[in-house]
């Protein structure tokens, strides 16, 4: 069914009204998932188009971790221009080995960012505990790591997330280094405020690999960029990755080049997602679901790929990766199959209980998104039908 944008406007407008308890019938479920998927279409197309022009775009898929020119038939995992040297290992990691493992310690943060998951919600996160570690899902101490070293198959890669791992840093230095002494690749995200020679110096030292900066959380700050150019000194990867606003684009391009003279290797351009938490602060734009699973601000894909193209055609010195929803896509199928799922499990998905109808209204409602093909709808579908 290829609605058209009118009616699906029209059948918009009702189910927004409805009551979140109130479940769509059968035919309104057709009606609704036909919408998602023209709107989709429609933002497919044009990037598509978009990624046509970007010159020595690369893509990223299994048998290939360098990454080969892309081409529009290729399954690609992700794609980035620059050098294949300079693209983040623990991207390779997450996308090509066996998947994103989290290492999670510290429940506080020291910036309230709209674009946060957390958002409105972080002081209510709870804590790990008092000497433990959230691994797998599991709480351990350090000193239980050589015995999970022993008895389960070590990760390609790990992660340290979970919210600011610079709030109690001197915390991670010795478990960052048992698993640097088991050969497993360590990759932290910060937003860098409260960074320092002292504390970068110390990770380098406890072997952490890899050092991602969430800059547009500073909103560009030169103090942290500065720490980037000293982080650079100790570790050996140091990039950027932050969700792609129109806020970080602006403050980018008025420091574009005192941000790549500090000499980081990457910046993962992230699509930014919405849950329940951070949807409100970007209300009113137009929206689509990538796969029924992650909601987005069409906005933000479209600037990764700007940042792609320019970075391509200036020849930045750093790699520059499209982090997008596909690529979430793509890593949760392979950290599946990495698991021993079945075929086609993944834990991708929408991480909304009930579908906020209301948010595709303005998506609907401009006159310069269209759909790239249309059709009236079926007997029983149309507006004055009875649809259930």
């Amino acid at each position: 069914m290829k609605i058209s944008k009118k009616d699906a406007l029209s059948w918009f407008r009702f189910f927004s009204t409805l009551p979140d308890d109130e479940p769509l019938g059968p035919r309104q479920q057709e009606l609704a998932l036909a919408t998602f998927a023209q709107i989709e279409t429609a933002v497919d197309a044009r990037r598509t188009a978009t990624l046509k022009t970007i010159p020595g775009l690369k893509a990223l898929l299994p048998g290939h971790p360098e990454g080969i020119p892309w081409t529009e038939s290729l399954p690609a995992c992700t794609l980035f221009v620059g050098s294949p040297s300079r693209f983040p290992a623990g991207c390779r990691s997450c996308l090509l080995g066996t998947g994103l493992s989290a290492v999670r310690k510290t429940n506080r943060c020291n910036a309230a960012c709209p674009f946060c998951y957390d958002y409105g919600q972080l002081s209510a996160i709870p804590p790990i505990g008092e000497g433990l570690w959230e691994i797998g899902g599991t709480r351990y101490r350090e000193e239980d790591l050589p015995l999970l070293f022993s008895l389960q198959k070590k990760p390609t890669g790990i992660a340290y997330v979970y919210l600011e791992p610079f709030m109690e840093i001197e915390k991670y230095y010795g478990v960052i280094r048992r698993f640097h002494e088991a050969g497993v690749h360590q990759h932290m995200y910060t937003n860098g405020i409260p960074a320092t020679e002292e504390n970068l110096k110390a990770l380098g030292e406890a072997g952490l690999d890899e050092l991602r900066f969430n800059l547009g959380a500073s909103n560009c700050s030169d103090r942290v960029i500065e720490a980037m150019a000293i982080a650079k000194q100790y570790i050996p990867q140091v990039g950027i990755e932050t969700p792609m606003t129109r806020e970080f684009a602006d403050q980018f391009s008025k420091k574009k080049q005192k941000i790549l003279s500090t000499g980081i290797d990457f910046m993962n351009c992230a699509e930014l997602h919405l849950n329940e938490n951070n949807l409100p602060n970007y209300w009113g734009e137009n929206m689509y679901f990538c796969r029924m699973g992650y909601l987005s601000p069409v906005f933000s894909r479209d600037i990764s790929l700007q940042m792609l193209k320019s970075a391509a055609e200036e020849s930045w010195p750093i790699a520059v990766h499209d982090c997008s929803n596909h690529t979430k896509f793509a890593r949760d199928i392979n950290l599946r199959a990495k698991e021993g799922g079945w075929f086609g499990q993944s834990s991708y998905g929408a991480e909304f209980e009930h579908i906020p109808y209301e948010v595709f209204l303005p998506v609907l409602e401009d006159p310069e998104f269209t759909f790239i093909e249309e059709e009236p709808l079926p007997k029983g579908y149309r507006p004055g039908d009875i649809v259930l």
